[in-house]
């Protein structure tokens, strides 16, 4: 006698897509922080101007001298430089921070001398000493006339 055997269907095992999403987007966000940024301009290739070391000394003179005119007229070494009445002196900035890079440069100390008149008001040799600041020359000494 034959008997029939009956095949049993067994239930498929269901896997959980949802647990399996939340782990693959921790994966990714783990990779994502983890992994360094390449910067865009490392792919260009360029080079720099460097700089150029002085090998002799230039005469450069010891000081830099500025005067402050009663009307406002501001000079150093006689040229003109703008009118300490305005807020922010940026030709005479522009000019000392050159002055600075080139003193050093030159492995020189840059010194500035302001030499105001009398009738000068305090703000504007304060504005002076900010354009000083603003170049990054610290030595700073002052005229008086006897």
């Amino acid at each position: 006698m034959a008997v029939a055997l009956k095949k049993r269907r067994r239930p498929r095992p269901a896997m959980p897509i949802a647990p399996m999403i939340d782990v693959v987007f921790l994966l990714l966000i783990y990779f994502m922080v983890s992994a360094t940024l390449q910067r865009q301009e490392a792919d260009i290739s360029f080079g720099l101007p460097g700089v150029v070391e002085q090998m002799d000394p230039l005469d450069l003179p010891d000081e830099q001298i500025i005067e402050i005119r009663a009307d406002g007229q501001i000079l150093v070494n006689e040229f003109g430089y703008g009118r300490a009445s305005s807020t922010h002196l940026t030709d005479l900035a522009i000019m000392l921070a050159r002055y600075g890079q080139t003193s050093r440069a030159n492995q020189t100390e840059a010194s500035v001398t302001i030499a105001p008149d009398d009738a000068v008001p305090h703000q504007w040799v304060v504005r002076v000493m900010d354009a000083c600041a603003e170049a990054g020359i610290d030595a700073i000494a002052f005229a008086v006339e006897e």
